[in-house]
């Protein structure tokens, strides 16, 4: 993906034992900044630059690939897939529904798609289960209202 960060990897032990021998006195209370410690804070830059939208619908998004994988909705066949686990659908659901709901004011024109996105989930849920929760008893209804 475009603009991922892994985060920094482990040192060796012992590694670096020269360099501290050669670098300037730190000034007490002040913290020697790693290599390592260097990218991890570069990680964290380029994440607060990202407005907050962006980060709420990548979130939502995972979650909504989340669910349909846990439907099986992926699969060509979503009946016999055997990575369909209703269970696990169910709590990913309910947290997306509570994102969105949550977010709605932030998301702006963003909201509409991941509405119906979450809607599309919830009624596929429905029909994947073998006794349907009663309308406003299913996964996430609680937050947006019942589903039809």
């Amino acid at each position: 993906m475009p603009g991922r960060t892994h985060p920094p990897r482990a040192r060796p032990a012992g590694d670096g034992m020269l360099d501290s021998m050669t670098d300037a006195p730190e000034t007490p209370g002040q913290d020697a900044q790693t290599p390592d410690q260097d990218a991890a804070t570069q990680d964290v830059r380029e994440l607060a630059d990202i407005p907050a939208v962006e980060v709420i619908s990548r979130a939502a998004v995972m979650l909504m690939s989340s669910a349909a994988e846990k439907l099986g909705l992926a699969d060509p066949d979503p009946d016999e897939s055997e990575r369909r686990d209703l269970d696990e659908a169910r709590r990913v659901i309910t947290a997306l529904a509570g994102l969105i709901t949550s977010s709605v004011e932030y998301l702006g024109p963003h909201a509409g798609p991941l509405r119906e996105g979450l809607q599309a989930l919830q009624r596929a849920f429905r029909e994947a289960s073998a006794v349907p929760d009663e309308p406003g008893k299913g996964p996430g209804e609680k937050y947006t209202g019942p589903v039809y």
